[in-house]
């Protein structure tokens, strides 16, 4: 007999704490004062995540806010993520992959909803290398290949991101 946490459902995916960030986010709304900032949606689905950062002199977050519209997943995912990140150094969110996203986030996800629960963590990525009233340099790749500053994330899943 198989037993609930043997595959993921639907209702895995609406535990306490993900109902809890989705109905109470943590730092949802505008920040006048950003340095940096991102938008990104999932066109596949209509997910769509605001991320506002200020960056301290020492290069840390002292404050990461977000708007948004969506899913569940997609909006509970975002305010978790800037839960967990703020006050962290640029190098700590840079090295913030989408298995640790993934694992943040708790429940096991299929491939489609793990774009909704990614989508914030590529938003902040671009984040931070946006600064706020500079136009910024695209996105460089590890293989050095640019890809389109489209926010649009209709992206791997882990799976294929391996």
């Amino acid at each position: 007999m198989a037993h609930p946490q043997d595959n993921p459902d639907d209702q895995d995916i609406y535990q306490e704490n993900v109902l809890d960030h989705y109905e109470d986010p943590y730092n949802r709304g505008a920040l006048a004062t950003a340095t940096h900032a991102h938008d990104g949606k999932n066109p596949l689905c209509g997910d769509k995540i605001h991320i506002d950062l200020q960056l301290d002199d020492q290069g840390r977050v002292a404050q990461a806010w977000f708007e948004g519209d969506g899913c569940v997943i997609s909006q509970a995912s975002a305010s978790m993520l800037l839960e967990e990140l703020e006050g962290k150094s640029i190098d700590e969110i840079q090295s913030f992959s989408a298995e640790n996203m993934l694992q943040l986030f708790g429940p096991r996800l299929t491939p489609n909803r793990q774009k909704c629960c990614l989508l914030s963590w590529k938003v902040l990525q671009g984040a931070l290398k946006r600064p706020v009233g500079t136009d910024a340099d695209p996105i460089v790749t590890e293989n050095d290949e640019e890809i389109e500053t489209d926010p649009s994330f209709g992206g791997p899943s882990l799976g294929e991101e391996q």
